[in-house]
């Protein structure tokens, strides 16, 4: 039986602990009980629990007590009090501390569970918050795949086979080919689309924090550690886990990495506490993990359990067929974003779309016409429009006319390339930014048309 929840119980009496226990656990969750609120925060401390069942009048520390302390520690923590003193007012102060509920003694195992499993179900709401504040749910790209390619039907036809399985999948291509489009397709198809998605970023998390963001920590386990966190595994729990250029990652946390996904369960930084979770793993790169294997710069291991099912998604330059159609698609999405009524791409700007080799992929497509449609003085996107992203066939000073003599896309490129790098200082992340490229994409092109 999978483990739904881990519960800690907080009782003086041991027959309350006990019933509590087997009452709990033939639902399937893990449990383990406290005597007293000392070793109650002593296990809290050292552990990670869904769920505290917390008496209020114990012996010692009381459970009032308890509770505040619990607050200050993870303000995320479902924590019912129970108590054979039953007053009205010991329950209603217990829940403007913060207790989620209270249950008084004796009470029914069937009234156990119903208030365990409705505490469970606000934990999950609390968890989804966490997910919005976080904002884990940003994506880049279209929010289906549009596509009239054989090749992408090809990888529409894969992600509908492979969807419904919980088979690990790693998607390979270059940046901007949505990568991370394809692995929330493979969300939607599966049984866990109810479930959340979270994605990590792995090329923007800091290495020594790397396993704090993945597994979560406990208060006080490293110098700014002011309270627990949730790990993205802990939020992704009966979801899908989305790891973005996984690549990035270094040797120590793939070695951690490989154990969660051999043994489904993690541990907080700072706790000794087991958790299981139930996950499914959708990775991708932007790399050859191959090569990386062969240089010893990513795990063999590792890479053969990522790979159960791979994806490789070709690059927009050999989709070309499909640019019209994701222009005409983007058109149509930021005329509603921008509240504007641009109604056609003009032939030769569509033309100039088609013939440029977008090594930005269909994100620099998107950031294109959206910055086409902001700019564009008429109804009709032209070329002198696109001109500002290195598409144009003309100068700004040519009229857009079917006599005006074209200029090569590389000249144009490498002039507009050279004047947004002026435009920013030399800063080439904002150049990058701005141009609708990552730096990387950036870099090369500087090298290649010596631009200073």
């Amino acid at each position: 039986m999978s483990i739904q929840a881990n519960i800690l119980v907080v009782d003086d009496e041991e027959s309350m602990r006990d019933s509590c226990r087997q009452t709990l656990s033939r639902d399937g969750n893990r449990v383990e009980v406290a005597e007293n609120g000392s070793k109650g925060l002593t296990m809290l401390a050292a552990g990670s629990f869904d769920i505290v069942i917390l008496d209020l009048k114990m012996p010692g520390l009381s459970g009032m007590e308890v509770l505040k302390k619990i607050r200050q520690d993870d303000p995320e923590a479902m924590v019912i009090v129970i108590t054979g003193y039953a007053t009205v007012e010991s329950a209603v102060e217990a829940m403007k501390r913060g207790a989620y509920d209270f249950i008084p003694k004796p009470f029914t195992p069937d009234s156990l569970r119903t208030i365990v499993k409705r505490a469970l179900d606000r934990r999950d709401l609390a968890l989804e918050n966490v997910l919005l504040r976080g904002e884990l749910r940003a994506s880049f790209g279209p929010e289906v795949i549009v596509s009239q390619s054989e090749s992408m039907r090809k990888i529409e036809e894969l992600v509908q086979k492979v969807g419904p399985t919980d088979s690990t999948v790693l998607v390979s291509g270059e940046s901007g080919t949505g990568k991370e489009l394809v692995a929330r397709a493979i969300h939607r198809y599966s049984s866990r689309k109810d479930k959340p998605f979270v994605a990590v970023d792995c090329g923007s998390l800091v290495e020594n924090l790397f396993e704090s963001e993945l597994f979560g920590h406990v208060k006080g386990s490293f110098t700014g550690a002011t309270a627990t966190k949730y790990g993205r595994f802990e939020l992704a729990n009966g979801g899908t886990l989305f790891f973005d250029e996984i690549g990035n990652i270094g040797i120590n946390i793939q070695t951690k990495l490989l154990r969660v996904l051999q043994e489904r369960e993690i541990t907080k930084v700072g706790s000794a506490q087991i958790i299981k979770v139930d996950v499914r793993i959708v990775a991708a790169t932007n790399k050859d993990l191959r090569k990386a294997v062969e240089t010893e710069t990513f795990r063999e291991d590792l890479f053969y359990r990522l790979s159960v099912v791979p994806i490789t998604l070709p690059a927009l330059r050999e989709r070309r067929d499909d640019i019209p159609l994701l222009a005409d698609y983007f058109l149509k999405k930021y005329n509603t974003k921008r509240k504007k009524n641009i109604r056609a791409i003009s032939d030769r700007a569509m033309n100039a779309l088609i013939e440029y080799d977008w090594p930005g992929n269909v994100r620099e497509l998107e950031n294109a016409i959206e910055r086409a449609i902001v700019l564009a003085e008429n109804d009709t996107v032209k070329p002198s429009d696109l001109l500002y992203y290195g598409l144009s066939v003309e100068t700004p000073s040519r009229p857009d006319t079917d006599t005006a003599e074209p200029h090569r896309l590389v000249d144009v490129e490498k002039e507009h390339i050279a004047k947004a790098l002026k435009m920013f200082n030399g800063h080439k992340g904002k150049t990058a930014k701005w141009l609708g490229i990552d730096r990387k994409t950036l870099r090369s092109k500087l090298v290649r048309y010596a631009v200073e």
